[in-house]
């Protein structure tokens, strides 16, 4: 599918509204010829002739049709602002959910700040461009063929003589055409790299701030900004370099008008009235030739814009439901079918640019059970939890949950099984309380009140102004990391989940709010499979599992007490935590 083929099909469902206003837009170009004619008539008949008793109707005339011209005006800018705001609204909502169903391939590749100026200045552009330049270019080529019609029938010598600056106008407006597409495509992409700076910067203002970069950031925005001036002004050259051409071509016309139709009256060819008529009409020639350079610079605009916006909506995710599951009977209306929490992954390795991130890994976990994953920074802990939650597809191997091929199971039905309280915490400009039922927005207070005090949330919640409806400003400004990481915990906990992951979501509270963390999370109703991605000890010391890793491997596997005893990658980290490892702990390795 192309991109225009694309657009119009938002354009067809407002086709009928959109004919009724060209039908209208018709009417009131067929109205434009009347004016001048009957002007054409006030100086033969009336001022020439002297047959006054004609001038009150025709001034009657004049104004009736004035006064309908300015209602059907109306009339179909109405309609077809209606029109580009239904398909503004029906376009940014069809992108905003294929934005939703994009995978994290898709994001870790694009720019907010693009994202935003697809949302945003491109989608205006199509909104201006089905407002008001399809009438306005239909409306003035009307005007232009009925205004020649006119003149043929005044004088086909004079309308000859006036279509002379044709050629030279379609010649002008192809040049253009070609010159100026480039130009708004380098237009449009300064505009989304000044777009995705300055929302980088807005994001990251506490970084900027701490480190006191405040001018070398000016100095970069300076950058970015002199790029976009640069293209904005290498653009308007282009139209600037024609505009005059057709202002020129427009003015011949008064000028051919003026000299050879002149010279027709002197010589009885043409009546004085003739003349007139001729000359309201030229206004319908003068118009189309000093807009066409502006309509072209809005065309290519709009074609550009459509462009970007398809591109973007035309990548297909990696990741995606597959088609036999089951499809919801309302959009993103997804009834949870209830998973046990066995987890099976089976030689899985996961590769991405090129580079190895998890290789070979095997291990099974019955439901109900807790696994500990340690490692080093960028050994593929994460990564692991990513490929169970189907954020990214294992390039080799199977993610087995309940023994299916998580690429097998619904997308959708799959996270709705796990709860997950991410590394990157992000909460959104809502109320606590509408941060943590973000999962189940439907639930009681009470029970969002019991995932607070699971997570160890509720004694400071309470101590804010307006308790749980204290509104959280955008990612949780104002609330400390460990504040932030227990409403991500409250959230997760609150799903009820099959699957529960904690990926580092302790490492900013202190050791009592940790351990009584740990103690609640041992309540959570028997059947709930936990795996916790820890960099402390005592945070998965319980763990009936404790996988570490490294070099996105597996390299050593048992539970708190055989790892010590093997004296390897764990034990050490123990003694960078703890000191000396208990002596007899050290004896069953002895002994073994």
């Amino acid at each position: 599918m192309t991109p225009m083929k694309w657009f119009y099909g938002f354009l067809k469902k407002y086709r009928k509204l959109m004919i009724c206003g060209l039908f209208l837009t018709t009417i009131i170009a067929a109205l434009s010829i009347v004016n001048p004619y009957i002007s054409g008539i006030m100086v033969d008949d009336v001022i020439v002739a002297g047959n006054y008793d004609l001038l009150p109707k025709l001034i009657a005339c004049l104004v009736a049709i004035t006064l309908l011209t300015c209602v059907l005006r109306f009339l179909y800018l109405l309609m077809f602002e209606t029109a580009s705001q239904g398909v503004l609204y029906d376009m940014r909502s069809t992108v905003y959910k294929k934005l939703l169903e994009e995978d994290f391939n898709f994001y870790s590749k694009k720019r907010t700040g693009d994202l935003m100026s697809r949302q945003t200045g491109d989608m205006d552009a199509i909104r201006h461009f089905v407002a008001g330049i399809i009438y306005s270019v239909y409306q003035n080529v009307l005007l232009f063929a009925f205004a020649l019609v006119m003149i043929f029938t005044v004088s086909p010598k004079l309308a000859l003589c006036m279509l002379v600056v044709l050629p030279f106008t379609a010649i002008s407006t192809f040049k253009q055409s070609k010159e100026v597409k480039p130009a708004f495509q380098r237009n449009r992409n300064c505009f989304s790299s000044l777009n995705a700076f300055v929302q980088e910067n807005i994001s990251g203002n506490r970084v900027v701030k701490a480190f006191a970069k405040e001018e070398f950031e000016k100095g970069k925005f300076q950058v970015e900004n002199d790029r976009f001036r640069d293209a904005q002004i290498k653009g308007s050259r282009v139209w600037m370099k024609y505009v005059p051409v057709f202002e020129i071509l427009a003015y011949a016309l008064t000028v051919v008008l003026m000299l050879y139709g002149g010279y027709m009256v002197i010589q009885g060819e043409v009546t004085l009235g003739d003349l007139v008529k001729v000359n309201g009409y030229l206004w319908m020639l003068n118009s189309p030739l000093r807009m066409a350079g502006w309509w072209v610079n809005d065309i290519q605009n709009f074609i550009t814009s459509v462009e970007k916006i398809y591109a973007t909506y035309s990548e297909e995710p990696k990741v995606r439901t597959p088609r036999f599951a089951p499809k919801p009977e309302k959009e993103f209306d997804y009834s949870r079918e209830k998973l046990r929490g066995e987890v099976e992954f089976k030689d899985v390795s996961y590769r991405a640019d090129d580079e190895d991130i998890v290789k070979d890994i095997s291990f099974k976990v019955a439901a109900g059970q807790t696994v500990g994953i340690i490692g080093s920074t960028g050994s593929g802990k994460s990564t692991l939890m990513n490929l169970l939650c189907r954020f990214y597809d294992a390039t080799t191997g199977q993610v087995l949950v309940n023994g299916t091929d998580v690429r097998d199971l619904d997308l959708y039905n799959l996270r709705d099984n796990i709860g997950m309280a991410m590394q990157d915490v992000f909460l959104f400009s809502d109320t606590v309380e509408g941060n943590i039922a973000y999962g189940r927005p439907d639930c009681s207070f009470d029970e969002v009140k019991k995932a607070a005090i699971m997570a160890d949330a509720n004694h400071f919640i309470n101590a804010m102004p307006d308790g749980y409806d204290t509104i959280v400003g955008e990612r949780g400004m104002g609330l400390s990391g460990g504040q932030k990481q227990r409403i991500s915990l409250a959230r997760a906990l609150l799903k009820d989940p099959s699957i529960l992951i904690l990926d580092d979501t302790t490492s900013a509270v202190d050791m009592e709010t940790e351990s009584y963390i740990q103690k609640q999370l041992k309540s959570i109703k028997e059947g709930c499979t936990v795996f916790i991605i820890a960099y402390r000890i005592s945070s998965i010391k319980d763990a009936d599992l404790i996988l570490v890793m490294d070099g996105g491997r597996i390299i050593e596997r048992g539970t708190h007490s055989e790892l010590l005893a093997k004296d390897g990658y764990y034990a050490k980290a123990f003694r960078n935590q703890y000191g000396e490892i208990p002596e007899e702990l050290l004896q069953k390795k002895n002994i073994a």
